[in-house]
């Protein structure tokens, strides 16, 4: 019976990753940007009609195209999962050099 729990875990936490895995805002489809949270039809289409004009180079780029989408928003995004030519959105600055 503890083998049959231990599986189940493993089945479960498999499942659970893979819900949680990265969308490329350059591959992703409608659906599996729906997928994420925080966005919706609306917010999937407009990443999508962005994207028609090329590739995003980066987070900057992808929040200058996709309307609605600043500073807040990206950090959001990235956290649900969202990546920028596989890259989340940068957390923080860089320190400047001394």
């Amino acid at each position: 019976m503890r083998t049959s729990r231990v599986i189940a875990f493993g089945l479960w936490a498999m499942s659970a990753s893979l819900a949680l895995a990265a969308v490329d805002a350059n591959k992703g489809t409608a659906a599996e940007f729906d997928g994420l949270p925080g966005v919706g039809p609306a917010l999937s289409q407009r990443i999508l009609d962005a994207r028609k004009q090329g590739e995003f180079k980066d987070w900057y780029d992808f929040m200058a195209r996709v309307k609605g989408v600043k500073e807040k928003a990206a950090h959001k995004l990235s956290g649900a999962g969202l990546t920028v030519n596989g890259r989340p959105y940068p957390s923080s600055v860089p320190a400047a050099p001394r």
